[in-house]
């Protein structure tokens, strides 16, 4: 039998991502619902697109699973093929118009990424990855100078190997760093403790045993965070309490481009997918890197549902 036809699913989800966003850009998030508490939103959208998407996979694929955010009934990975779906990733971003926001598809096999696409609507920027064929950007080409009058303008679009900068600079230590991290939705107990004293660690000046990174960023979006990664213009995003459908596009994307994934504790060097904590670096920061940023973690990330 005949194993997926990854160009065919990632061509599909190119489309179905491009198709869907116009349900995004044309919302106004008036009616908004909380999920775990008021920092972990959800609204009609999210709703719709993942319906969209699901009906759409289900009759182009019938054979393979489905893993969706809005209707998942637990986060956990099989070995067969399966697309993983996060509608919005960037749900606050979304209700407060924000527009850091994207559609995430990936396509799994035996708990392996292989097909990721993520596209924020709002700025057009589409990044896909086959694995085994590098990992790219498509995004609209600015125009150099001002058409004449009654010229009509026509959208243009270029497609950029990523990283973009090629040959990647080397990434010495943290303290050349601009670091992503995100709050999540658990505002207290073992894990925000963890994250936050590791923020606080990540900042210090060396000479009281911080990393001293030049800056860090919570942006609001896994899936953009990684892509930025794989740009090469976010050098580390350090993660906690997110899903799979939340890293498993941008998962294939990263390491497409030339960068790692790594468990968010010290010595996870090989992470699960629906692992629930990540650790993600740049093409040319090597393992040095990572064991210094486990060096700065303040505890441990525990999450009963992986542990």
């Amino acid at each position: 039998m005949a194993g997926p036809d990854l160009q065919n699913i990632h061509d599909f989800l190119e489309g179905l991502a491009r198709k869907a966003a116009g349900l995004i850009t044309s919302a106004n998030p008036a009616n908004v619902d909380t999920k775990k508490n008021s920092s972990d939103l959800v609204t009609e959208t999210d709703k719709a697109v993942e319906d969209l998407i699901s009906s759409s996979l289900k009759a182009e694929y019938p054979d393979y699973s489905f893993l969706g955010e809005e209707t998942a009934q637990s986060g956990r990975l099989t070995d067969a093929p399966t697309f993983i779906v996060d509608p919005i990733d960037g749900t606050t971003n979304f209700v407060h118009a924000h527009p850091y926001v994207s559609i995430s598809l990936a396509f799994a096999h035996k708990r392996t990424p292989l097909v990721g696409v993520v596209y924020n609507p709002f700025t057009q920027h589409l990044y896909t990855a086959i694995k085994g064929h590098g990992a790219y950007l498509t995004s609209p080409k600015i125009p150099s100078s001002f058409p004449d009058e009654g010229v009509k303008v026509e959208s243009q679009y270029e497609k950029r190997k990523l990283p973009l900068r090629s040959p990647p600079a080397p990434l010495p230590d943290l303290s050349h760093a601009m670091v992503a991290v995100e709050y999540g939705n658990e505002r207290h107990g073992n894990n925000w403790d963890c994250k936050i004293s590791t923020f606080s660690a990540l900042g210090r000046d060396k000479s009281i045993d911080g990393a001293m990174v030049q800056s860090v960023r919570s942006l609001g979006s896994a899936e953009l965070n990684m892509c930025s990664v794989a740009r090469g213009d976010i050098d580390v995003y350090w993660e906690g309490g997110c899903w799979a459908w939340d890293v498993a596009a941008g998962w294939v994307i990263v390491e497409e481009a030339g960068g790692m994934v790594v468990g968010g504790n010290k010595g996870e060097w090989t992470p699960k997918v629906d692992g629930r904590r990540y650790l993600v670096l740049r093409a040319g920061a090597g393992k040095a890197v990572v064991e210094e940023f486990w060096g700065k973690i303040q505890g441990k990330l525990v999450y009963e549902d992986t542990d």
